[in-house]
């Protein structure tokens, strides 16, 4: 979707050449300085009646006398907040899929508020009109190809809106990639999809086959893979956008193509979402591409192991026990809990980074979803100010996530007799003992874990990948680089104080 800012009046808005109009109209009264045919047409139907106050509320307007464009929509947006916005949004574009409607004007000059309400109405907007066309060719193209966003100042408004169009790139890259089927994102597919975001300058990829990996010692990774043909990857990529000197921030994300389960099967009914299985994948793929057009300070390095999680002759039994990266063993009970076998084995691999964080994303557990449902992706964290940080990031991005307990008690089921701990603890808090079994290959790092088994994808008529949490880690990692430009500024200041100190007390 292409997008171009402009600053428009109500009164230039109204003289757009586009398909059709889509304006954001706040609950705060209209300023009486606005004037003009769009002006008026606001506030007739705010004053009438016929513009309900309440975000997402529309009124759909036709051939209107001295409006250029044929079609307009007007869309409550309630306080003019993000979410609001996106609400508005949401709703405008649903009235306006149309044959024919190729350019939108998107009008949010009449809201006081712009920021992060730009991002997020760019975001639904592109949202609204997505359209898989991948191994669909009978797929018509997206209904919104071109969007004109109207603000009252270009200038303020063109950080945000740069944002949006790189959040916008990232989130459309992972939908693309998890929405595939598997067929079509095998590892070898995937690792293809990531040497190609690594020919973007400041990008570096490496990829790893199961001899590397073998070598390695990821005996956890390897034992996911074994009952398929399709050879797994390791995929590391790198963004430099800081001193090579300052720590990385480390990405981990699960990249089981398609999970049947293995030897424990899973049920056939629904079994074909098991391709949104590389979700975490998508995620940091949809990041670094988000990255390569933001450009922030500071050092990003993703990994993926993937691999598909079949049930051949050659699969991993219930009852093995194999050896990770770490020299810890582990009793596989279950083979369909094998996406923390392929990620403890990452985490251990991420320590070499010096890494000042590392976030590990997965489609982990079923009981993630019966826990926080579709709203909130699970969060996990041995690091108070690593969780905040993630709240903060997920709470200014509309990428909801909430943070979920680590006790050790919730690790008790994790023992076993035949190894260092079993992969799985039974079915009451599965989602934290999940946490708790990836907790054990991080105990020497800063660390959190995402599990977005709720939030990746939807199912039923609308059926798909949501891009999530790409809007949450490209928060975090803005917000980590404005951190530490401000701490190494501090520093600055700090040396610089010393320095004059030591001439004053030299000439003395």
């Amino acid at each position: 979707m292409n997008f171009e800012l402009k600053s428009l009046s109500a009164d230039q808005a109204a003289v757009l050449s586009v398909d059709a109009l889509l304006v954001l109209v706040p609950d705060a009264p209209i300023p009486v300085s606005a004037s003009g045919p769009l002006a008026t047409l606001v506030k007739d139907a705010v004053r009438q009646g016929d513009l309900e106050a309440d975000a997402g509320k529309t009124l759909a307007c036709y051939k209107v006398p001295g409006i250029k464009a044929s079609r307009v929509v007007l869309v409550r947006a309630g306080d003019g907040s993000a979410a609001s916005a996106r609400k508005a949004v949401t709703a405008g574009v649903a009235l306006l899929k149309q044959p024919g409607l190729k350019k939108l004007g998107l009008v949010l000059s009449l809201l006081e508020k712009g920021g992060a309400a730009v991002r997020a109405s760019m975001q639904a907007c592109a949202d609204a009109s997505y359209t898989y066309t991948t191994t669909k060719p009978s797929a018509k193209a997206r209904a919104v190809q071109q969007v004109v966003l109207g603000v009252s100042d270009a200038t303020g408004a063109r950080a945000d809106f740069e944002a949006g169009k790189a959040l916008v790139t990232g989130i459309e890259l992972a939908k693309e990639w998890a929405n595939r089927p598997a067929n079509h994102a095998t590892p070898a597919l995937l690792a293809d999809a990531a040497r190609k975001l690594g020919r973007t300058p400041g990008f570096k990829v490496d990829v790893l086959g199961p001899k590397e990996v073998a070598g390695l010692g990821m005996g956890a990774f390897l034992a996911v893979a074994k009952g398929s043909s399709e050879p797994l990857r390791f995929i590391v990529m790198h963004y430099h956008g800081a001193a090579k000197s300052s720590a990385p921030v480390v990405l981990v994300g699960k990249g089981i193509t398609f999970d049947t389960g293995g030897i424990s099967i899973k049920p056939a009914a629904e079994m074909d979402e098991m391709k949104f299985d590389m979700g975490g994948a998508a995620s940091v793929l949809g990041t670094f591409a988000a990255l390569a057009e933001l450009r922030p300070a500071i050092n990003v390095v993703g990994l993926i192991p993937s691999c598909e999680n079949m049930p051949d002759g050659q699969a991993v039994k219930p009852g093995d026990v194999v050896t990770s990266m770490s020299g810890q063993t582990i009793e596989i009970l279950n083979t369909d809990a094998e996406g923390r076998l392929i990620l403890c084995d990452a985490l251990t691999y991420a320590a070499r980074f010096k890494p000042r964080s590392v976030i590990d994303i997965a489609t982990l557990t079923g009981a993630c979803v019966i826990a926080l449902g579709a709203v909130r992706t699970g969060m996990f964290s041995t690091r108070d100010d690593l969780a905040a940080a993630l709240q903060q990031a997920g709470d200014a991005a509309l990428d909801l996530c909430w943070r979920m307990p680590l006790d050790d008690d919730y690790a008790e089921g994790l023992k076993s007799n035949f190894a260092d701990m079993g992969n799985v603890a039974g079915r009451a808090g599965g989602a934290i003992t999940a946490a708790k079994f990836l907790q054990k290959f991080a105990t020497e790092l800063p660390w959190a874990h995402l599990d977005i088994a709720g939030t990746a994808w939807k199912s039923g008529t609308a059926k798909g990948s949501t891009g999530r949490p790409v809007p949450l880690l490209v928060q975090y990692l803005l917000d980590e680089a404005a951190r530490q430009q401000t701490l190494s500024s501090v520093g600055t200041v700090k040396v610089s104080a010393k320095q004059k100190t030591g001439k004053r007390s030299g000439k003395a």
